[in-house]
């Protein structure tokens, strides 16, 4: 009994220090060793990919944003606020979908199959404000001119990014309603495109943050 008591109490005190060294390699030094490879190899991207305004973070290179009007007393859904640029929608238009407003909290598309018949009244709902949206004086915005990525939302519904085609077809409005030129803002579109990834992956993108952010600096000046 003894013996075994001992040889009990042995392994017990084995366990209890590889649980030691092991809480103290995988819970402690590795995370810090990794951490602090992260901050001096890559350090934006290891902190959030923050992009900056005027000193201050404003938001993140891989989270969209909405930008909105102020909510109305009565409104579901705030109303764009058409002298920005406007990202994608985000999970559909309805007041079912998953997410409206970029809340990261929530995540993932909607579920909805290409012949569900609320998808496809959200989807003919957003091309219509699209084009009645954009289409002004002396530039009428035609339902084919459309992109789809201006009437979808992305797999997550957290798309920071629109597609060039979307970007120039709200140059016309965004010029208009901030007393610019169209090439001034033609200019803005074409210096915060990015091209495919190594020339091959992915598709050529802006990032709507970045071009608004962009466009609030050109405005001041």
């Amino acid at each position: 009994m003894n013996n075994s008591a001992a040889n009990t109490g042995r392994v017990l005190w084995a366990g209890l220090r590889a649980l030691l060294v092991l809480t103290v390699i995988t819970g402690v030094l590795y995370p810090l060793a990794v951490t602090g490879i992260a901050q001096l190899a890559f350090p934006g991207k290891a902190n959030g990919s923050e992009i900056k305004s005027e000193g201050k973070a404003v938001g993140s290179e891989l989270i969209g944003q909405t930008y909105n009007l102020p909510l109305k007393e009565g409104e579901e859904t705030a109303a764009p606020d058409l002298k920005w640029f406007q990202p994608r929608p985000s999970n559909g238009l309805g007041s079912n979908s998953v997410n409206t407003q970029y809340s990261i909290i929530l995540s993932g598309a909607t579920n909805r199959s290409g012949d569900n018949e609320d998808l496809i009244q959200w989807v003919r709902d957003a091309k219509a404000a699209v084009v009645k949206d954009n289409s002004v004086s002396g530039y009428t915005v035609k339902p084919s001119d459309v992109p789809a990525d201006a009437v979808t939302s992305s797999g997550s519904g957290l798309d920071p990014h629109i597609s060039p085609e979307y970007a120039e077809l709200q140059v016309h409005r965004v010029a208009e309603r901030n007393h610019l030129t169209v090439a001034q803002v033609d200019r803005l579109v074409a210096d915060h495109t990015d091209d495919r990834i190594l020339g091959f992956i992915g598709e050529p993108r802006v990032n709507v943050l970045q071009l608004n952010i962009a466009l609030k600096e050109l405005t001041k000046g």
